[in-house]
Parts: structure tokens; sequence; C-alpha cells
């Protein structure tokens, strides 16, 4: 014969009486129905099945719970910069550290660079000529339960114009910049 299957049950309600068997991690709201897991964590993350008994029918509701770690406030990193002919060419890669699905996407914070920043994902290729003093270019990332935006300033392009960053005495190619807001 086949092992039953068997199930944890959190809590039974049967003619307007409940009993909640985890007490300490379920909260039940009786006038509308909700149950509330407290303390959520990633172990919470599984099916549930909502059943529903009435005399000898019985009806059930499979219930899946996704539990995600909010994103981090995301940073910006120069991966290469050219400068030539009067122009500059930045590859950018956005990276939030913590949280889970994260997704990625580039826009303008200027209405007149709409097109140079629109880019779904978290490497952006952007080339513009250096009398354009700045674009302000912002990366969002995001989950289905948190957001975060980090604004990227493309003057960077003109501290190289003498061939050395301010910072230190290595080449721009060498020199990784990280931007973090706060």
């Amino acid at each position: 014969t086949e092992d039953p299957q068997s199930k944890q049950v959190l809590l039974k309600y049967s003619n307007s009486n409940y009993t909640n068997y985890m007490r300490e991690r379920i909260h039940f709201n009786k006038s509308d129905f909700s149950l509330e897991i407290l303390n959520t964590s990633r172990q919470d993350r599984q099916l549930y099945e909502y059943i529903v008994s009435k005399g000898p029918e019985e009806k059930f509701w499979p219930i899946r719970l996704e539990v995600y770690e909010p994103v981090s406030d995301p940073s910006v990193e120069i991966l290469s910069r050219v400068l030539a002919n009067g122009s500059c060419a930045l590859t950018l890669n956005c990276t939030a550290e913590r949280g889970d699905n994260v997704s990625y996407s580039w826009e303008s914070r200027d209405a007149g660079a709409s097109g140079l920043c629109s880019r779904k994902g978290s490497l952006l290729h952007l080339s513009y000529p250096l009398r354009n003093a700045s674009i302000a270019c912002a990366c969002t990332a995001s989950n289905p339960v948190s957001s975060r935006v980090v604004t990227f300033d493309s003057s960077q392009c003109s501290y190289e114009r003498a061939g050395k960053s301010p910072v230190t005495d290595r080449a721009p190619s060498e020199l990784p910049v990280w931007l973090v807001l706060h």
C-alpha cells in the first residue's frame, strides 16, 4: 500500500468556533476570515490549502504563498569608459546586494535626454557628446514588495579630460566608481 499523505492543519473553523493550532505563528480574524502568518520567513514559502467542508461535500483552493526579501539600495558601477572625438561612451551596471527576484530598469531624469537612458535590465550603454554637461540616468531595482532608485550623473566623463581621475593617479579605466543612494 502507498504511504498516506499528511498535512499540518493551521486552523479549523466550525459552527462559529475555531481552533488555532499554531497560536504563536497564526492570527485569525473571525470578522473577515483573514489569516495572517506572523514573523514570515522564507520557510513559509509554500503551497497552502483552504478547505471548506459542508456535510459530505468538501471544496478546496490551493494558495501559493511567496515570500520576498525587500530590495536593498542599488549601486552603479562604471564597467567601461571611452572618451573620443568629444563624446563619452559609458557602460554602467546597476546592482542591489539584497532582494529576491530583483528586476532592473533605467530611465532618464532629464526631459532632454529621455531616449538615452531608457533600458530594461541592469546594464546601460550610454553614449553622448561632452557638450551635454550632465545627463541624469536613474536605475530602479524592484521586486513585488519593494523598489529602490539610484541616480547616475553623466558628468563623470568630464573628470577625465586631462586623462587622469581627480581621486587617484591611475588611469580612469582602472578606477571602478560606485554611487550609492542613501
